[in-house]
C-alpha cells in the first residue's frame, strides 16, 4: 500500500491529478495485457497441439485473451468509470471497438510468422509483437468508447 500511495503521489507531482489517473489506467491496462498475453500464449500453444496451426489457433486465442482482458478491465482497470451497457453488450462492443487493434495485432503476428522463420518457430515472439502493436488503440478506444466514463 504504501508503495501505491508514493507512486500515487509522485504520478499526481509529475503530471498533474488528471494525468496521473490516466497514467494509472494506462498502467493497470498493461498489466491487464500481460495477463492476456500469457492467455493468448498458453490458448495457442494448446490449440497448435491440438493441430489447430498458427492461423486458426491464433485467431482462438485471441478471442479468449480478449475476452480475459475485457473481464479484467472491467473489474479492475476501469471500474471507476462505468459505461451503462449490459455485461454482453459491453463484451460485444469491446470486442468490436478492438477489431482496429486486433487487425494490428493480428496482421503483426501473422506477416512474422509468415516471413521470420524465427518466430514461425517461436510464435511466443510474433504474439508478443502483435499484442504490443495493438495495446496502443486499444487503451484509447476502450477507455473512450467502451469504459466511458458516468455522466
Amino acid at each position: 500500500m504504501a508503495l501505491t500511495e508514493t507512486l500515487d503521489r509522485l504520478l499526481i507531482r509529475l503530471l498533474g491529478p488528471r494525468l496521473a489517473g490516466l497514467a494509472w489506467e494506462f498502467l493497470r491496462f498493461g498489466t491487464v495485457g500481460t495477463v492476456g498475453f500469457v492467455v493468448d500464449t498458453a490458448v495457442l500453444y494448446g490449440a497448435l497441439a491440438m493441430g489447430a496451426g498458427l492461423y486458426g489457433g491464433r485467431a482462438i486465442s485471441y478471442v479468449t485473451a480478449a475476452t480475459t482482458t475485457w473481464a479484467l478491465n472491467r473489474a479492475w482497470t476501469f471500474r471507476h468509470r462505468g459505461g451503462g451497457q449490459q455485461v454482453h453488450r459491453q463484451w460485444a462492443l469491446f470486442l468490436v471497438v478492438n477489431l482496429g487493434g486486433f487487425v494490428l495485432n493480428y496482421g503483426t503476428y501473422a506477416t512474422l510468422v509468415t516471413f521470420v522463420p524465427l518466430v514461425a518457430t517461436h510464435p511466443v515472439l510474433g504474439v508478443a509483437a502483435g499484442s504490443i502493436a495493438g495495446m496502443f488503440s486499444n487503451f484509447i478506444l476502450s477507455r473512450q468508447l467502451v469504459f466511458r466514463a458516468r455522466a
